[in-house]
């Protein structure tokens, strides 16, 4: 079962993330969330920063694990489940088009209202320190970023950032009971599918070194994105940034 799990929450922080590991450093091996209403230094993949203004919920979980290092990737997409289960529970589950895309973003329809950035360090005794970070967007959504975004309130939904915390807190330590530390990701996969774009669909990943357009098989059973290139060629991607182009004859995002 998983650990009581405390929380902070602070009026105004430069990172989450970042002051998750502050803490670590400190010694503090959580579990605990610290959460902010306000961020002026928030933090995305590939070093991406902005200013987060209050209204939204900032959050982010340091727990110390004892997983192998091949599953820490695992917990993107466990957190991305979480998050839509605890959406849908403060929301009476009437989030329509409420999605997954991977690795880490929670659509509506095809804008972002979620993102995820889990970070991790080696700690002592073979252990490691992961710090999951999570903005959700509930009262409004950045302009000013490069993808369509949107918000909670946007489509009736009128959540608090307690009644938020509250839930994902729940949601959280129930699929971290499920994952076992990556001895049950089969559960959580399943899971994710459930709650991702329809196989067929298609999608865009962009890795870095290329771009392969193609149409989402599912996930590899490590969690790898699985297409299928414009050249008939299955793809295993495990970095890179995905684009949903939407629905073709039968092809991800």
């Amino acid at each position: 079962m998983a650990q009581s799990v405390r929380s902070v929450v602070l009026e105004d922080v430069g990172s989450t993330n970042t002051e998750a590991f502050k803490r670590a450093e400190a010694g503090e091996r959580g579990p605990l969330w610290i959460a902010a209403r306000r961020q002026t230094q928030g933090r995305g993949r590939s070093g991406r920063r902005w200013g987060s203004e209050p209204g939204n919920l900032y959050a982010s979980l340091l727990q110390t694990l004892a997983c192998p290092k091949s599953a820490i990737s695992q917990i993107s997409l466990l957190t991305g489940v979480a998050v839509v289960d605890a959406i849908q529970a403060v929301a009476g589950g009437r989030v329509s088009g409420l999605r997954l895309k991977w690795p880490n973003d929670v659509l509506i329809g095809t804008a972002k209202c979620c993102g995820i950035l889990a970070e991790s360090v080696a700690a002592s005794g073979g252990n490691t320190i992961v710090v999951i970070g999570i903005g959700i967007n509930l009262a409004w959504h950045p302009s000013d970023i490069d993808r369509e975004a949107t918000h909670l309130n946007a489509h009736g939904f009128n959540v608090t950032f307690e009644d938020m915390l509250d839930a994902l807190t729940r949601s959280m330590n129930a699929w971290l009971d499920v994952w076992r530390e990556g001895a049950g990701f089969d559960g959580v996969r399943a899971a994710w599918l459930e709650r991702a774009g329809p196989i067929g669909e298609t999608a865009e990943a962009n890795t870095g070194s290329e771009r392969i357009r193609g149409t989402f098989l599912g996930l590899a059973s490590d969690g790898a994105l699985l297409l299928r290139d414009v050249h008939g060629l299955q793809r295993t991607i495990t970095y890179g940034d995905v684009t949903i182009a939407g629905p073709a004859h039968g092809d991800h995002g």
